[in-house]
């Protein structure tokens, strides 16, 4: 067997995040080479994976057992100070579909983060205040770098004329990695249940516990294999494992694709792009027998994905600035002194607003 190629920390450009194991494991068996691992930085806890997909320097790295926002930040923090030169950050993993009169999402399905109206890809639907006039959010994300967009852009595009790559590349994944079979599309049907038909208290799967007549009628798909969908995901702390919630805070926020729980935690600190393999439907009948399949899809896609980048442009093109944070010292008995400002600034970033970033301070004297 060949020695790994080992490279620099600097080589690294593209960093890839993923909030499970078997997330992570999609991604790892789709990379075109892996690279030799490299010690890390002093304080940085995370593992990673170090390789190659489509000509670019890619580094993974899964939270640890802990899921949230929160994690999401200390993992990316902790990556851009063992990897400095990283520009392109893609999370990439399952969430909870969405499905809709004007969205046929089907499990396996890949969501793709891109902007839709005041929002910048992904919201953050747990994080505001209620008022007399309804929920209003708060908290800073950042937009969707320009290069990203565009790749986005060009990708959608060319699937309007041609299939997109996730079966081939999950094909190629099988047939390298034979033990990753488990990553096949399941035998499980994909049902879709009306919003208000719950899934039985303590009962198992839906085929055996669930009215069939009950299920949505969705007409044949033209085309075989998973589509991309591209549009706002919501993100928050919360599971959504209901059918009523689910489609509450969709039409409260717009035209949502999908939920996950991770992704606001690293757009608070970094400019990203959010990739979402469909494993269930966020309602009652939510189970894990798509999870895998839906990993591999997500990962299949983020790899074509790099291809509509040049390895070049991660290496050269100027990434927004981001600072690395580094802990505030603050004094036990320490009072502030005049006006004083800490957070992580406004979502809905409007004419005039002023956007925090994390450990801002303003006013209080020293």
């Amino acid at each position: 067997m060949a020695p790994l190629t080992r490279k620099t920390h600097d080589a690294y450009n593209v960093a890839i995040l993923c909030a499970l194991d078997l997330e992570r494991n999609g991604v790892r068996y789709m990379l075109d080479e892996e690279h030799q691992r490299l010690p890390t930085q002093p304080g940085d806890s995370n593992s990673y994976t170090l390789g190659e997909l489509h000509g670019h320097n890619v580094v993974l790295a899964c939270l640890p057992s802990q899921q949230g926002k929160g994690a999401a930040a200390t993992v990316a923090t902790n990556m851009s100070r063992s990897f400095p030169s990283i520009k392109w950050r893609l999370f990439v993993g399952i969430g909870g579909g969405v499905p809709s009169d004007k969205h046929d999402i089907r499990l396996g399905d890949v969501v793709v983060s891109m902007p839709e109206g005041e929002h910048a890809g992904v919201v953050q639907y747990d994080l505001g205040r209620a008022t007399n006039s309804g929920f209003e959010l708060k908290g800073f994300l950042w937009p969707l770098p320009a290069l990203l967009r565009n790749a986005a852009q060009d990708m959608r595009s060319d699937h309007l004329g041609r299939d997109n790559k996730i079966g081939e590349y999950m094909d190629t994944m099988f047939t390298k990695w034979p033990r990753m079979t488990s990553y096949k599309q399941p035998l499980e049907p994909d049902i879709l249940f009306s919003a208000n038909v719950p899934h039985p208290d303590g009962a198992r799967a839906c085929t055996s516990s669930c009215d069939p007549s009950q299920a949505v009628a969705r007409p044949m798909r033209q085309f075989d294999g998973p589509e991309i969908h591209y549009g706002l995901i919501a993100s928050g702390d919360a599971v959504i494992k209901n059918a009523a919630a689910r489609d509450e805070i969709a039409e409260r926020l717009g035209d949502v694709l999908c939920f996950e729980m991770e992704a606001a935690g690293l757009m608070t600190e970094y400019p990203s792009i959010v990739i979402r393999g469909i494993s269930d439907y966020a309602d009652s009948h939510k189970n894990k027998n798509w999870q895998n399949y839906a990993a591999g899809t997500a990962a299949a896609c983020a790899k074509e994905f790099l291809s509509y980048i040049n390895p070049g442009d991660a290496a050269t093109e100027p990434a927004p600035e981001v600072v690395v944070p580094e802990p505030i010292p603050t004094l036990k008995n320490e009072a502030p002194s005049g006006n004083v400002f800490n957070g992580q600034g406004l979502q809905n970033v409007g004419s005039g607003t002023v956007s925090i970033g994390r450990d801002f301070r303003i006013g209080g004297g020293r």
